[in-house]
């Protein structure tokens, strides 16, 4: 089948519906303190509110992938935006705490039909590799700007209306969308097969579930060494039976020889790390300015702004780059460009930035966003074409559980490499316990102490955090930097595809 005349007006629909998804994974963060106190939540059930969602995207996303390419991409589109409708409305109204959280798994539900969906009408909808490139990049940009705009469409929101209407943003918006994709997107005979059964999928969801959660349980303090290692054995046996199961199957629910494809898996470890360390060198980056330079959030959010402005360009450039160089010297080259701009950021001083480190903030956002697109490219160009659900599923799980592990990996590595720098003024008496553990509990201390203890040890604490935030952005650069030989050497006999990779 030719690639339909009002195909870029299918991007724009299907762009259209990534938008609120996206949003979501970033928006509530800044409603925390609001809906807190709106709904009398605990802690724990606060970190459940926001970790729910990823958590449930991690485990559906694959499965979910893998029935969209047996029972048609469309109708799981539309149907996966109805139930992102609905989820979104019941979490704008709930009344508690639990309600918000189940509310929270039935959003990752609707979003974990639709984001396979689209990358992989995307895969159907673009047959010229180059313009499969561009779309993609587009589709990137979408992505990268929809989880800037986050936050600062949820402060908006926050300073007119209550809690609830971060998700009754979502209402309008789909009301718009699905009408949209409704009409323009072409109905498509399913080209999947394989054996989709619920057990195996309960399997796989129950098997990355576990695994995801025990990871990023492990790194946090507090938590029980024994009930994280049984579930992580535990998550690691139901993977390996269902990964056992689809090996012998003739019919397997997830092709797993996708795997083979040095494309696909170089396309998920670039995934992985990539957005893994955008989000810990964000993160780190974002504290930095606020507890070290003393800048407000709003100035602090301005500071990044080159970052996300350079993110969101860097998309279409890939596409370009690739169709004109490749997709090998593309990956290798923004990869080594982002580890070399992270070392120069870790080594800067952010208190006198100037233009050098400007300029460093838009190097790391164009060659991160080149490096992203770049898996996007690799993976979608080197799937069939009947097995594009799969594979846009594998390569969403990459980027969720990338951003979930790298907030937490480098969070951790974070406080580890501050509480191990900060060196507390002698003769402090009756601090907390907890003083050194962060630079948020040392300020908070600060606060109590006072007068010039308090002034010390708030010079302490900046003095800390500012080596551990070189370490954290050293680590990632180093990361980046063993990665883009890996990929030089994993994709060395990579060749462009060209036109379609299987016949149908």
């Amino acid at each position: 089948m030719s690639s339909p005349r009002n195909r870029w007006l299918v991007l724009l629909a299907v762009m259209l519906a990534f938008t609120p998804i996206v949003i979501d994974m970033t928006i509530l963060h800044i409603a925390v303190p609001s809906l807190t106190l709106a709904l009398g939540a605990t802690g724990t059930e606060i970190l459940w509110i926001i970790d729910i969602y990823p958590l449930m995207m991690a485990g559906l996303l694959v499965p979910m992938g893998t029935l969209a390419d047996k029972i048609g991409h469309r109708r799981m589109l539309l149907t996966g935006l109805v139930i992102f409708l609905l989820a979104s409305i019941a979490a704008a109204f709930a009344p508690s705490a639990a309600m918000l959280i189940g509310a929270r798994v039935v959003l990752a539900f609707g979003a974990s039909m639709v984001m396979p969906s689209i990358l992989a009408t995307i895969r159907h909808t673009f047959e010229d590799s180059r313009e499969r490139g561009i779309a993609l990049g587009l589709w990137g940009t979408v992505g990268s700007a929809g989880a800037a705009m986050g936050p600062l469409a949820g402060g908006f929101l926050l300073e007119h209306f209550w809690w609830g209407s971060v998700f009754l943003i979502n209402v309008p918006v789909m009301l718009i969308v699905w009408p949209l994709a409704y009409f323009t997107v072409p109905k498509r005979k399913p080209d999947g097969g394989g054996n989709w059964t619920i057990g195996q999928a309960l399997l796989l969801i129950a098997g990355l579930i576990a695994t995801v959660y025990a990871i990023k349980s492990g790194f946090k303090s507090g938590t029980s060494p024994l009930i994280t290692g049984v579930t992580l054995v535990a998550g690691l046996a139901l993977l390996v039976l269902f990964a056992r199961q689809q090996l012998r199957s003739t019919s397997p629910m997830l092709d797993l020889t996708l795997f083979a494809r040095p494309a696909i898996s170089m396309g998920m470890v670039i995934a992985l790390i990539v957005s893994g360390s955008l989000a810990g060198v964000e993160l780190t980056i974002a504290q930095e300015l606020q507890f070290v330079v003393g800048r407000s959030p709003l100035e602090a959010g301005l500071f990044m702004m080159p970052l996300v402005i350079a993110s969101a360009l860097g998309g279409p450039l890939a596409g370009y780059l690739t169709s004109a160089v490749g997709l090998r010297a593309v990956a290798v080259l923004s990869l080594a460009v982002a580890a070399a701009s992270l070392a120069g950021l870790g080594l800067s001083d952010f208190h006198n930035p100037g233009i050098g480190v400007i300029a460093l903030m838009v190097t790391l956002g164009l060659s991160l966003s080149i490096g992203l697109t770049a898996s996007s490219i690799a993976i979608m160009g080197s799937a069939p074409i009947e097995k594009a659900g799969a594979a846009g599923s594998l390569e969403a799980t990459g980027y969720e559980l990338g951003a979930g592990l790298g907030i937490t990996f480098f969070g951790v590595l974070l406080s580890a490499s501050y509480a191990a720098a900060i060196r507390l003024p002698s003769g402090l008496v009756d601090l907390p316990a907890n003083a050194s553990h962060s630079i948020g509990e040392t300020m908070t201390a600060a606060g109590q102490v006072g007068g010039a203890d308090g002034l010390a040890l708030i010079e302490a604490a900046r003095n800390a955090f500012s080596d551990a935030h070189a370490m954290v952005l050293l680590t990632a650069a180093s990361l980046i930097g063993i990665l883009a030989v890996v990929v030089l050497i994993a994709l060395r006999n990579y060749r462009e595809p060209v036109g379609e990779i299987s016949a149908h």
